[in-house]
């Protein structure tokens, strides 16, 4: 028992505690600011925001908001094909917000950038195939 409370004391634990609290609490606020730009796109789209948080459906979601039938999902459990969906979906669904390419390039390479772009900007939703 003697031993723990010297490991516990050391300087360097102390540090690597508090460096693991500290990504823990960022890694947590980064994950509820994406589920609101998320649901935010979801709600932009005329899709229920709380499918944001449900996995497997949040992205069937995503292929009707690129216009994509929902079967394509399991695309995306082919390697190598699923890479080529999720850059068609995100392409799709920037054209179907009224954006260009670049738009969509900056989805597919910086989506932690663009999504709340897409969120909290003024694209407007105009529909698949429109």
């Amino acid at each position: 028992m003697k031993s723990m409370f010297l490991i516990a004391q050391q300087p360097e634990a102390v540090a690597a505690a508090g460096v693991s609290v500290s990504m823990l609490l960022f890694s947590l606020a980064f994950a509820v600011f994406f589920i609101i730009v998320m649901w935010r796109v979801y709600t932009k789209a005329g899709q229920p925001g709380w499918g944001a948080i449900i996995p497997i459906y949040n992205i069937i979601i995503m292929l009707r908001i690129a216009g994509k039938p929902g079967w394509w999902i399991f695309f995306l459990l082919i390697p190598v094909i699923n890479i080529v969906v999720q850059i068609v979906m995100l392409i799709d669904t920037a054209k179907n917000f009224g954006r260009g390419g670049w738009f969509a390039a900056g989805l597919i390479f910086f989506p932690y950038i663009f999504f709340p772009i897409l969120a909290f900007g003024q694209s407007v939703y105009v529909g698949a195939g429109e």
